[in-house]
C-alpha cells in the first residue's frame, strides 16, 4: 500500500466526465430532437414527390450527422462529405423543388465546421454567405413571381440567418476553449497539491531516516575502532545501532501506513489550502472541541479523503464538519455510478474499527461523502 498521504488510491469518487463533454451531451439532448423535428417538417412541406423527399431528406440527414460529430467534437471527420451533401441539396431545393427552407443544412454544416478550422475561418464564413446568396439568387432564372419577394425569400433571409449561426458559432468555440484551459488548470493544481503531499512525506521520511542513518554510520566506525581494544564497549555499540535500527523501521512503516501522530488542527489546514489551491471551495464547521482520544484518527482520515477528493474527483465544494468524537467530509462531483471498491481506506477503517469507532462511505446522486464517528467517546464526555 502506498502512503496515504502520500498517492491516493482507488478510494473516493473517480473523476467524472470532462465539463466540455456534459456541455456538448446537453446540447445533444436538447437540440437534436428538435434539428430532426423541424428538418421532418420541412421535408414534409417543400417536398412533392417521394424522390424529392429523398434528396431533402439527405441534407437533413447530413445536417443531424455533422450535429452529433460535433457533439462529440470530431466534426472535422465529417466536415467533407456533409458540406458536399447539404450544399448540394440548397440549389436543388431552389430550382426544382422551389423551396427556401433546405438553406439551413448548408449554414448549419458550415457553423459547425468553420468555427474549428486552423485559419481562414472569416474568409471561409464569407465564402459560404456569397455561396448561399448566389444560390439562392439562381432563383430569378427560374422564378416568375415578385421579385422583391423572391430576393427575400431566397437571397436575404437565408444569408442573414447563414452570417448569424456562424457568427454565434464563434463565441460559443471560444466558449469551450475556455472550459478546457480552466479544466487543464484545474488539473494542474490537483496534480501539484499531490506532489506537495509526496515532498511532505519525503520530508517526513528524511527527519526518520536521515539522522539515524548518519548516527549508525559514526557508531559503526567506533565500533570497528573498539572491536580488538574494548570489546564489551564494541558490543555495546552494536546493540545500541539494533535498537536505533529496529525504531527507526518502526516508525517508517507508521510513517507508510499513516499511523505517525498527527495534528488535528495542522491537517485540517493543510486541506484547506490544498483545496483553495486546486480552485475548490471549503467550508468548515466546529460543532465542539475535539476529544483528543480521538484527534489523531480523525486526522488520518481528513488526510485520505483530502488526497482521494485531489485526484479522484471533479468536486467544486468541500464541508468539513467536526464534532467533539466525529468528522464528516462531503463533496460534490461524485460520479453516478455504484460505489467503488473500497480499497485505500481498507486498513483505516479497520483502525476507527479497533477503537470503536465506524468510517462510513458514501455516494449519492453526485456527492461523495466519507465519514468517522466515535460513539463511545461521545457517551464518555456526556457522562463526566
Amino acid at each position: 500500500m502506498s502512503p496515504a498521504h502520500a498517492v491516493a488510491d482507488e478510494t473516493g469518487p473517480r473523476r467524472t466526465e470532462p465539463a466540455r463533454g456534459q456541455f456538448r451531451r446537453l446540447n445533444l439532448t436538447m437540440f437534436f430532437p428538435l434539428i430532426a423535428v423541424a428538418g421532418t417538417l420541412t421535408v414534409a412541406m417543400d417536398a412533392r414527390s417521394w424522390w424529392e423527399a429523398v434528396v431533402l431528406g439527405a441534407g437533413v440527414a447530413a445536417a443531424l450527422v455533422a450535429f452529433t460529430r460535433w457533439t462529440a467534437g470530431e466534426v472535422m471527420r465529417v466536415a467533407v462529405p456533409c458540406l458536399i451533401v447539404t450544399a448540394a441539396v440548397w440549389p436543388f431545393a431552389v430550382l426544382v423543388v422551389g423551396g427556401s427552407a433546405a438553406f439551413s443544412g448548408v449554414a448549419s454544416v458550415g457553423s459547425f465546421v468553420i468555427p474549428q478550422l486552423p485559419r481562414h475561418r472569416i474568409a471561409a464564413a464569407a465564402g459560404l454567405a456569397v455561396y448561399v446568396a448566389a444560390v439562392g439568387a439562381a432563383r430569378l432564372l427560374v422564378s416568375h413571381g415578385d421579385i422583391p419577394q423572391v430576393l427575400f425569400r431566397y437571397v436575404l433571409f437565408p444569408t442573414g440567418i447563414t452570417v448569424v449561426m456562424i457568427g454565434l458559432m464563434f463565441p460559443n468555440k471560444r466558449f469551450y476553449d475556455v472550459v478546457d484551459e480552466l479544466e487543464e488548470a484545474r488539473e494542474r493544481e490537483a496534480e501539484l497539491a499531490v506532489i506537495r503531499e509526496r515532498v511532505r512525506f519525503a520530508g517526513d521520511l528524511h527527519d526518520i531516516q536521515g539522522h539515524t542513518l548518519h548516527v549508525v554510520k559514526l557508531k559503526t566506525a567506533l565500533a570497528q575502532k573498539l572491536v580488538d581494544s574494548d570489546t564489551e564497549r564494541a558490543k555495546q555499540e552494536l546493540r545500541e545501532i539494533h535498537a536505533l535500527v529496529s525504531d527507526t523501521i518502526t516508525q517508517t512503516k507508521e510513517l507508510a501506513y499513516a499511523q505517525r501522530r498527527l495534528n488535528l488542527s495542522a491537517e485540517l489546514e493543510n486541506a484547506r489550502n490544498l483545496f483553495e489551491a486546486a480552485g475548490i471551495k471549503v467550508r468548515v464547521n466546529r460543532e465542539a472541541d475535539v476529544d483528543q482520544g480521538v484527534s489523531e484518527l480523525l486526522g488520518l482520515v481528513l488526510r485520505e479523503t483530502t488526497t482521494n477528493i485531489l485526484r479522484h474527483a471533479e468536486a467544486t465544494r468541500v464541508r468539513i464538519t467536526l464534532s467533539a468524537s466525529s468528522i464528516t467530509i462531503v463533496n460534490d462531483g461524485a460520479q453516478r455510478a455504484p460505489l467503488p471498491e473500497l480499497r485505500g481506506l481498507a486498513n483505516l477503517r479497520q483502525r476507527v474499527a479497533a477503537d470503536g469507532g465506524d468510517l462510513t462511505v458514501e455516494q449519492d446522486n453526485g456527492q461523495f461523502l466519507t465519514a468517522a464517528a466515535f460513539p463511545h467517546r461521545s457517551e464518555t464526555r456526556e457522562n463526566r
